[in-house]
């Protein structure tokens, strides 16, 4: 007796009370991109940490200038006095000894002007020579360019003024301008800049029409360096703006010191027989000196932002 065939039908698939409900859940991966970059929370605490470093002096700067001398001491250092007296202290800032920060103000800009400006001049000149020219010795320049940035400005200081003293020079502005013109990091900085920032292929290019070399630099190199030549021009402008050191061993007229060396004199009248305290002059003194500074960089962060990055992707 033959048993009867049986067939298995296919098993039905399972029902599920909502969609997607027993299906596996994977887990979502978050993409990075240049545009979203990875975040990092040790990187954001130590950012933080440069910001407060960076930002409560000046809070403390822009609080402290709106005092009186009296009020200096009657009040927290980080908050506001009764009394607002900033435009007062502005006022005894620049009338204080028959304008003397005026004065100093002028020989500020005087060295900037020159000095910086002749370094960033000379920077320019040498940084678009060593990248886009040949000659023997050159790898002995760019030795000799390296171990200069690698020294401190303050370790030739003293032979500068032994220097300049048997020329005669000491105590004139010379002897701020001229150690001002000589700035190897930003030679450095243009050498490297110009060498990714400007084509040989357009430099031949330019020579195979018959451009000159004068030409060609002024009209084919010097604007696509001017995101370089921006860059050293704030460096070298807040080197020469800051100095201190150097006018300090090389100048004795007081009508010569730039306003870090002048406002040193005044902060320390405090500390003579009969010298007059005049904290809240030097404190509005010290802001006023700064603001110059930070509008530069406000105003052309786009350019000194994109000379600070190049070289820093090769294609």
């Amino acid at each position: 007796m033959s048993s009867p065939l049986t067939t298995a039908s296919p098993a039905a698939p399972a029902k599920t009370s909502g969609p997607g409900k027993g299906a596996p859940r994977l887990r979502g991966t978050r993409k990075h991109s240049p545009g979203r970059p990875r975040r990092s929370k040790l990187l954001t605490a130590l950012t933080s940490l440069v910001v407060l470093y960076t930002v409560v002096p000046l809070i403390w700067l822009a609080v402290n200038a709106t005092k009186t001398q009296s009020g200096l001491a009657d009040s927290s250092g980080m908050w506001f006095a009764h009394d607002f007296a900033l435009w007062d202290n502005v006022r005894d800032t620049f009338t204080y000894h028959d304008g003397q920060f005026l004065r100093w103000l002028g020989n500020t800009v005087l060295y900037v002007v020159l000095g910086a400006g002749g370094a960033t001049l000379l920077a320019v000149l040498g940084g678009y020579a060593l990248a886009k020219f040949d000659f023997p010795g050159k790898r002995g320049v760019f030795a000799t360019v390296i171990g200069a940035v690698a020294v401190p400005g303050t370790a030739l200081a003293v032979p500068t003024f032994l220097m300049f003293s048997k020329m005669g020079l000491t105590d004139t502005p010379w002897a701020v301008i001229i150690p001002s013109l000589v700035s190897p990091f930003g030679l450095y900085l243009m050498w490297v800049f110009a060498t990714e920032a400007i084509p040989t292929e357009l430099l031949e290019a330019a020579r195979i029409d018959g451009a000159g070399e004068a030409r060609t630099f002024f009209t084919v190199a010097l604007p696509l360096l001017a995101p370089g030549i921006v860059t050293v021009l704030l460096f070298t402008t807040v080197a020469t703006w800051n100095n201190y050191f150097l006018p300090l061993i090389m100048l004795k007229d007081a009508d010569w010191y730039p306003l870090t060396l002048g406002l040193s004199v005044w902060n320390s009248q405090a500390e003579t027989i009969g010298g007059d305290v005049i904290y809240n002059l030097v404190i509005t003194g010290s802001l006023l000196t700064i603001l110059p500074l930070i509008a530069a960089f406000l105003f052309l962060q786009k350019y000194w932002q994109s000379g600070l990055a190049a070289g820093s992707v090769k294609e």
